[in-house]
């Protein structure tokens, strides 16, 4: 026969719960060992004195509520709470408090139940942390994130996925990512990304996709597989990284190698060009060196400026004092005077070319080789009829002209010199080209279409 008694007994004493029993005026009547190691107190220590030793202050009202609903018969679901330990320190507790009736069913007091809640709290407050600084993370970070489960099935994105896409989690959740994927690369990816799934290995795509406003915009995606204690995955965690602008730098990177390799393949043949032209005189050219570089010098300058100017527009004024900083010494002075006016590559280098011409010239026979003589260079664009299309035709002209040097004349040898300030703006920039040798000094005007040498025009 068991002994009913014994074994409740037993019971109590061996549970690793606190288990108390007190009456009706919350004075302690039963006391386990387990309730001795939670608060500190022995039952001698404890029997027979109030319950309230062990609510802090500011708790008393707690032990009021309880035994106002254990007298009407309630019993006290699970709370969390604190409660006093003899050495003065606040302890977590986990309580459920019960009613406790005699034979005849009347409430004489009230059972509790008391476990220590300091590691679950504990436990629960490290989850709490790592999931804000999860959600902080996630929520903060540039790329677009999401998690899918071992499936591929979408489960969650973060806030920057619906800020730039303009979606709902509804829409998203599984496959949903398809509707803002770009129909060209849609089917690629989807399956791209089925074959990482099906091997369990690392995923990596680029591909569009479509902003709230419509836009295209293109995005790498890596994910990686999350794997239990065996090898089954269990999640994949992805992010999305925009790299638009860097599709964008490395397309205008290739087109600058191509135009660069263009014009170095240009620079060279007209560098053999000058060479050829230069000493085709033979005999004519005694100072064929100190010609070809110069020519040579002023290639260099217009290349100093074009790879300044990152081989895009150049200032007219900024070309002409870079190719006659050699002047400066001159015996006779310039003067420069024009528009505003900015230049195509192509044009930089044919007009550069034959100022520099021009200025040796100059230097060397006419107006800049005396003290007293002048050179004026001016340049204007002006309206002309509108052409077959009907829009304006303006004509950009540039003129050189000499006073107050010596007289000239032309030389009846052709040289490459007459090429660079006749024939090449001719057939480089369809220009109209003008060479005087007027007893004053010499003069010379080109006039072409403005387009020819300029789409970026600022009228004065």
């Amino acid at each position: 026969m068991i002994d009913v008694q014994n074994l409740y007994r037993a019971l109590v004493e061996g549970s690793d719960d606190a288990i108390v029993a007190k009456d009706l005026d919350a004075i302690v009547r039963a006391w386990n060992p387990a309730a001795e190691r939670l608060f500190g107190y022995t039952a001698d220590e404890i029997i027979g004195h109030s319950i309230r030793k062990l609510l802090p202050p500011d708790r008393q009202n707690e032990e009021d509520a309880i035994l106002g609903r254990i007298r009407n018969g309630e019993r006290v679901g699970q709370f969390v709470t604190k409660r006093l330990h003899k050495s003065g320190r606040l302890v977590d507790v986990s309580v459920t408090v019960s009613p406790v009736r005699d034979a005849h069913g009347t409430i004489v007091g009230a059972s509790k139940i008391a476990r220590d809640a300091g590691p679950a709290l504990e436990a629960q407050r490290r989850l709490t942390e790592s999931e804000r600084s999860f959600r902080m993370m996630a929520e903060n970070i540039s790329q677009l994130a999401w998690i899918a489960r071992g499936d591929g099935h979408i489960i969650w994105y973060n806030r920057r996925w619906y800020d730039y896409t303009g979606t709902t989690p509804e829409q998203m959740e599984g496959w949903g990512w398809q509707h803002v994927h770009h129909p060209d690369h849609v089917a690629r990816v989807a399956e791209h990304y089925r074959q990482a799934i099906d091997q369990g290995s690392e995923w990596e795509d680029t591909f569009p996709l479509r902003s709230a406003d419509g836009e295209w915009r293109w995005f790498l995606s890596r994910a990686k597989p999350i794997r239990d204690g065996g090898n089954e995955v269990e999640y994949w965690f992805g992010t999305n990284t925009d790299i638009t602008e860097q599709r964008e730098q490395a397309e205008q990177i290739r087109l600058l190698l191509m135009e660069v390799n263009h014009r170095a393949k240009n620079l060279l043949g007209t560098v053999q060009a000058l060479a050829r032209r230069t000493a085709r005189g033979g005999t004519g050219e005694p100072d064929f060196l100190k010609r070809f570089e110069d020519r040579i010098r002023s290639l260099a300058v217009n290349q100093d400026i074009l790879v300044k100017r990152e081989w895009r527009q150049i200032p007219m004024r900024e070309l002409a004092e870079a190719q006659l900083a050699f002047l400066e010494e001159a015996p006779g002075e310039f003067t420069l005077s024009g528009p505003d006016l900015s230049l195509s590559p192509r044009a930089a280098e044919t007009l550069g070319m034959a100022l520099h011409e021009l200025a040796t010239n100059a230097l060397k026979h006419g107006a800049l080789s005396v003290d007293r003589g002048q050179v004026d260079i001016i340049w204007s664009v002006e309206d002309a009829a509108p052409g077959e299309d009907g829009e304006p035709d303006p004509r950009f002209t540039l003129c050189w002209r000499e006073s107050g040097g010596p007289p000239v004349e032309e030389s009846e040898r052709v040289g490459f010199g007459s090429t660079l300030i006749r024939d090449v703006p001719k057939h480089s920039l369809d220009a109209e080209v003008e060479l005087h040798f007027r007893p004053k000094g010499v003069y010379w005007e080109m006039r072409c279409p403005l387009s020819a040498v300029s789409r970026h025009f600022t009228r004065g």
